[in-house]
């Protein structure tokens, strides 16, 4: 397992290079979930789909769709921040919800994520470009950076929506929340506030906010700027840590 690890932090191409997910590894505790999907009528339906697009020649990100899945074993997650689909540009998305690969400037809603982080922590804005936007090492403390949607096509954003990845993001959150040990939902916006009956809140903590975009991280009735979800968040697994 330490070997995947160390390939997942090593840079990658930038791009889906293939739609086996035999090239996408996952962490142990994930691979009879994903392997269920991928042999069910709707995970071999996205496999084609995949597979077609790649041979037109479009462009789809990010290079490991399942990446998340990897860096974050379900025995490990005590915090899970929900994304909606990998960001569009060439070279941004590594796999992992609001993260950026190293060296890509930070896109606007991460940005907002920084300012709420230090707002409400006092934790320094990161560094540019080193550390700079990858939140690979949040994965690795526990925390799911899960995208409801796992690819997407250059330029083209929601590209890939509603192709299957929800099917199989849906069994990851509900495996999840139906595990034994309690974990911080953190859901921004109305996507992902969606996913908000599959989570028992009488046994997990689910905070709820505008989404961190520019549009909204303001607005009423429920703005990310200031809604203190990570100070909260820390005290409820400092509260929860003799169980968790």
């Amino acid at each position: 397992m330490s070997e995947l690890i160390d390939a997942a932090e090593r840079p990658v191409a930038d791009q889906l290079g293939s739609a086996d997910p035999a090239d996408w590894p996952v962490a142990d505790g994930w691979q009879a979930l994903v392997n269920g999907f991928f042999t069910a009528p709707a995970g071999v339906q996205l496999l084609n789909f995949l597979q077609q697009r790649l041979q037109d020649g479009a462009t789809v990100f990010p290079p490991q769709p399942l990446r998340a899945l990897l860096l974050t074993p379900p025995e490990a997650v005590r915090v899970v921040i929900l994304g909606q689909d990998p960001y569009h540009g060439r070279g941004q998305a590594e796999g992992l919800a609001f993260s950026v690969a190293p060296g890509v400037p930070l896109p606007p809603s991460l940005r907002n994520i920084f300012k709420e982080l230090q707002r409400d922590l006092g934790t320094p804005f990161p560094a540019f470009p080193s550390p700079g936007g990858s939140l690979v090492r949040w994965a690795q403390q526990g925390v799911l950076l899960l995208n409801t949607c796992l690819t997407v096509e250059e330029g083209q954003p929601a590209s890939h929506a509603g192709r299957g990845w929800e099917l199989l993001t849906d069994a990851v959150i509900r495996h999840v929340a139906q595990g034994p040990r309690p974990v911080v939902f953190m859901l921004w916006g109305a996507h992902a506030q969606s996913k908000r009956p599959m989570i028992d809140a009488s046994r997990h903590l689910v905070l709820l906010s505008n989404h961190p975009s520019p549009l909204s991280a303001l607005r009423p009735p429920a703005p990310f700027i200031g809604c203190g979800h990570f100070s909260q968040a820390r005290a409820w697994r400092d509260q929860h840590a003799s169980g968790g």
